[in-house]
Parts: structure tokens; sequence; C-alpha cells
């Protein structure tokens, strides 16, 4: 058991188990476009430059699975799936951080975002998710690539990821200067802003 309360195999406070995977997201599905796509690693960096990667050449970096559960805040629960891609470790040691770097926001498509304390980031289940099973995604679910932290409700974890910002300073993310939590653990469910306690993020 997590610090959280997390047991394997059960499901966080108010969550229900879903059968299929349900499409929800904001905004229309973007289109991707292989000559025009790359990720970008900037802010905060060691060496204080970008590091940036092509389609191509993300995905020939080395690949991973981890096999964790998904929930969603809307409160559905799906458990045990397979996500295959890039963990957010060799990400991270390819373009290492600054030495004062506490959070990370993820960057996706139409200026999308969300942030991340830099410990959720580098949670050994925490992966640039290309695909689910032995599928690449599809576009309506992030291809090609979108974030799973599987210690967090599912919107810290965007669609369409193009790439990460370090920051030495938390910083709110779409949805969470919309109401939602700044930290969003499932197990303390963590849902809205007006649950957060003292520390638990900027202000609104």
């Amino acid at each position: 058991m997590g610090e959280s309360g997390r047991r394997e195999g059960e499901l966080p406070p108010g969550q229900r188990v879903q059968r299929g995977w349900p499409v929800t997201h904001y905004g229309p599905v973007p289109r991707f476009k292989s000559d025009r796509w790359e990720f970008r690693v900037f802010g905060a960096t060691a060496d204080g430059g970008k590091t940036c990667w092509n389609h191509q050449e993300f995905s020939a970096l080395p690949y991973t699975t981890v096999v964790a559960d998904f929930h969603c805040v809307t409160k559905f629960s799906m458990l045990g799936m397979e996500w295959g891609g890039v963990a957010t470790e060799t990400v991270l040691k390819l373009a290492p951080p600054a030495d004062d770097v506490t959070h990370v926001m993820v960057w996706a498509e139409y200026g999308f975002s969300s942030n991340l304390r830099l410990d959720d980031f580098l949670d050994p289940q925490s992966i640039f998710a290309t695909h689910r099973g032995a599928e690449p995604l599809t576009a309506e679910h992030g291809f090609p690539v979108r974030m799973i932290v599987p210690t967090l409700y599912a919107w810290k974890g965007p669609k369409w990821v193009r790439g990460i910002e370090y920051m030495t300073a938390d910083r709110r993310g779409f949805w969470e200067e919309r109401g939602y939590h700044n930290l969003g653990d499932p197990w303390s469910e963590q849902r809205y802003s007006y649950q957060e306690s003292p520390g638990d993020g900027p202000e609104l």
C-alpha cells in the first residue's frame, strides 16, 4: 500500500470498472503530419538549450512496456492496461533538467498543457505511450504520443504530446486553471481545485 492508500487490484474511491475504452478529450482530433512533427524538451535544461526529436528519431528511442491501471476523473477505471513507448526516465537522461527543477509541464497539440511534479513524471510507470498493447494508438486516443501517468487521474496525461518544459516552480496547466485539482491523486480523490489544501498548488 502506497502513501495515498493505493492497493494493487483495487479501485480508488468513487471509481467504477469500465469495459471498453471511451474517447474523451477537449477540442478536435489533430491531423498528424510526420514531416512537421517534433518532440521538444526545453525550459530549465541542464545545458540551457533544447533537445528536439522528429517522429522517426523519437520512434527509435528505447522502447519499453508497462502494465498499469487507468483512472479517469469522470469516474471510470480500466485495470491492467499494457502501454508501450518511451519511458519518461529515458527522455530525462537524454535531455537532463537543471538541478533545481521541481516540476514538468507536458505540452500537447493546440497549446494544451498539464503540470506534474518531477517525482510523478519520473514514476517507474510513467511513459510516453505510442502503443496500447501491441497496437499503435489510434488518433482518437492520442497517436502518435500520449502521456500516461498511472499514479494520477488520466487528465494529467495529455494526448498528442509535443514536448515537455522543465520548471523550477509549479505552474497550473490547462485543466488545473479551470477548476481541476493541481495534484490529481485518485487514491486521495483529488478531483477539483476546491478540495486543495494549502501548498497543493499555485493560487488560482
